[in-house]
């Protein structure tokens, strides 16, 4: 009686086990704000700290995630799981130095802790050292032969972030092969391996040129099989073909219920290059859009994506909680832009939630996932033989694919003056360090010793560690051609948009990767009317910059072989006047990139053609 007089205020301990209960059942918003509730009540609250973080991170807000583990770990000092928390969110932040620290006080409160050498392990990768990594995974294993997760990373980290100049990749790509199989038999026994799958990914096969396919449809097999079995026992039916003309949608909207699975509705090349303009565009009349924001990320670009969408849906916790809440929203068609980078959408796009089920180029190479019935790709990006490289049917839009607003123009902005090192030709390699492989490095040493006075300019990304092994496997390659790297290329800091865009302005030349082509970065060079030399590759992702340039009609700046590459850059490098032509061209003609409908129109037919197939 006085509880409900005095308005049933409820203990922090009565907060605590609701606001649990609410976010293991996905309910999100009411968890946090309950286990918030629990610690306002009670300040020196390990445990609501503790499971208060837990939830932050399942929704992805990372900052607020951090600092409860952080309040936990000062309430109890020896809680070593919550290092171990720290530490993963520090290593998804690429703060590595900060990461290892926290891990290693776990290690020192519990030396034989698997989750911690799983943890450390992903430090080491994220860091390019893959053999200590690999050695971190393994030690894990042997000390907890069921622990899934490690199993699955040891798999994944044969193919190394950043080769160095001794790696084989064809040896690392056998060893691939050989772990898969171990864990196709370890899978067959252990009826949890479904929650090992897509932790770690084997993202970083996409810089080898070489197909994928045969590797990537077993391990695509694989995680298929797994998460199908858990869809099974969880009561999800898949849904089928043929289902708009059914009863159940009589009477009702009759437009096509389209939805995107993605961890990146903001600023960040998959929705800038593509998704952007797919969900600007689609006709409103004819297509429900529904975004599926798998992260808590939220931007400007994230606000304009929910000004767009007919539904935005983010907030559902974990990867069940959001497999469940998309196969209850009755998607027509579900796109994947990327499955590769982000865990989460790789789980769900391992489940059958739609009747039809597409990819695209956000990871630029097939996902090998039989659930994934197509893949989105554009007729100026691929080879003759593309369909032999996907597991999924190809679907090639017009042109590049690309609707992109004639606003991200940016030679309409004001920008600061660059700070350059002193240099007659500066010949801008903007490249992420994996992008770079160690069989490219001669190329960039043969082309700096053959421009007098110019410097080839790279960039430090974080983590500083993978950008500081780069710039020592290229300070070998150019000793080897007997070549001074001070007097011939220089490694800047991270530029933030507005200066590398002055860079890019003021620069003389854009060296493309070999391999795996840039394509936000080359669009914003063609934007400022910056000669890019690029070697046409094998795949499409070998092919974003030249499909670009021979789209515009700049055919000449592609070139076919690696000794062709050299000789363009050379002899751009050398031609002023060769090079002020080139710009005037490229000003006047880059206005055939923006506001193209071909692509977009090409995506509504398909999208009819598949539902009523």
């Amino acid at each position: 009686m006085l509880r409900r007089l005095f308005g049933g205020r409820r203990s922090a301990q009565e907060e605590f086990a609701r606001g649990t209960a609410a976010a293991e059942a996905g309910r999100m918003a009411e968890g946090i704000a309950a286990l918030r509730r629990a610690v306002e009540l009670k300040p020196d609250y390990p445990e609501a700290h503790y499971n208060l973080g837990a939830a932050y991170r399942d929704v992805g807000n990372a900052d607020a995630a951090l600092a409860a583990y952080r309040r936990a770990a000062e309430l109890v000092p020896k809680f070593a799981d919550v290092h171990v928390d720290i530490a993963s969110i520090l290593r998804e932040r690429r703060e590595l130095e900060e990461a290892e620290r926290s891990l290693k006080a776990a290690l020192a409160l519990k030396p034989d802790f698997p989750e911690a050498l799983l943890e450390l392990g992903n430090v080491h990768k994220g860091a390019g050292d893959w053999r200590a990594a690999l050695e971190d995974f393994r030690r894990a294993v042997s000390l907890d032969p069921a622990f899934g997760r490690a199993r699955w990373a040891a798999a994944v980290a044969q193919i190394p972030m950043l080769d160095d100049s001794e790696t084989d990749r064809e040896e690392r790509r056998q060893a691939f092969a050989r772990e898969l199989g171990a864990l196709e038999a370890w899978a067959a026994t252990d009826p949890q391996a479904f929650r090992a799958v897509a932790e770690h990914q084997p993202f970083y096969l996409v810089y080898h040129e070489a197909s994928n396919r045969d590797l990537l449809a077993r391990y695509g097999k694989l995680c298929a099989s797994l998460m199908q079995g858990w869809q099974q026992a969880a009561g999800l039916t898949p849904p089928r073909r043929g289902r708009r003309g059914t009863p159940e949608r009589l009477g009702r909207d009759s437009r096509i219920r389209v939805g995107i699975v993605s961890a990146h509705f903001s600023d960040h090349s998959v929705w800038l290059a593509f998704v952007r303009g797919w969900v600007q565009r689609l006709d409103r009349q004819r297509f429900e859009l529904h975004l599926f924001h798998l992260s808590a990320k939220r931007d400007a670009e994230t606000e304009h994506a929910i000004s767009l969408a007919t539904g935005f849906h983010d907030g559902k916790g974990g990867w069940e909680h959001w497999a469940r809440f998309i196969h209850d929203s009755r998607m027509d068609v579900l796109l994947y832009p990327e499955i590769g980078m982000d865990p989460t959408t790789a789980k769900l796009a391992s489940l059958r939630l739609a009747p039809v089920q597409a990819t695209s180029w956000g990871q630029a190479q097939t996902s090998g996932l039989p659930t994934m019935d197509y893949y989105l790709s554009a007729e100026a990006l691929e080879p003759p033989d593309a369909q032999a490289h996907y597991s999924e049917a190809l679907e090639l839009l017009p042109g590049t694919g690309c609707w992109l607003p004639r606003a991200a123009d940016g030679e309409r902005e004001a920008r600061p003056e660059p700070s350059f090192p002193a240099a007659d030709v500066l010949l801008l390699c903007p490249g992420t360090p994996f992008k770079y492989a160690a069989e490219h490095d001669a190329l960039l040493a043969a082309i700096a010793g053959r421009v007098p006075g110019g410097k080839l300019v790279f960039f430090r990304s974080k983590p500083e560690a993978l950008s500081g092994r780069l710039e020592r496997r290229l300070r070998a390659a150019f000793e080897r051609a007997g070549l001074s790297f001070e007097r011939h290329a220089v490694f800047l800091p991270w530029q933030d948009p507005r200066a590398f865009r002055a860079m890019l302005a003021a620069s003389d030349l854009y060296l493309d990767t070999v391999g795996f082509s840039g394509f936000n970065t080359a669009l914003q060079a063609l934007q400022c009317g910056l000669p890019i030399v690029t070697r046409e590759g094998r795949f499409m992702r070998g092919r974003l910059a030249s499909g670009m340039l021979r789209h515009i009609g700049l055919d000449e700046l592609v070139a076919t072989s690696d000794s062709a590459y050299v000789e363009l850059a050379v002899s751009l490098a050398n031609d002023a006047g060769r090079r002020r032509g080139l710009r005037e061209r490229l000003l006047g003609a880059r206005g055939r990139l923006y506001e193209d409908d071909a692509p977009v129109r090409a995506l509504e037919a398909f999208l009819e053609r598949v539902v009523e197939r």
